[in-house]
């Protein structure tokens, strides 16, 4: 444990910190399976939904520096694809 007050306060804020990019990168990770559930159950208009809500969630962590934002955008690409082929395959 620290011993001089601004290490016991730098501490107490990486604490704060990793607890709060646990809970976010959490949150993140359950929006983008939201969508690949939606895509394999088969459900256009929801995954079309959800990957809306994706993007938007992936560009703010990327953006935030809570991940890379080349892994925004590879996440965003993959997630994309998916509602793509499904969309195709509805319409053929």
């Amino acid at each position: 444990m620290p011993n001089i007050a601004s290490a016991k306060k730098r501490l107490r804020q990486n604490i704060a910190r990793r607890e709060k990019n646990r809970a976010d990168r959490s949150r993140l990770r359950n929006i983008c399976k939201k969508v690949t559930k939606a895509v394999g159950e088969g459900n256009a208009e929801l995954a079309q939904a959800s990957f809306l809500e994706a993007t938007k969630a992936l560009d703010k962590a990327g953006a935030a520096g809570l991940i890379h934002r080349n892994t925004s955008s590879r996440k965003k690409s993959r997630l994309s694809q998916l509602v793509r082929k499904l969309k195709q395959a509805k319409a053929a």
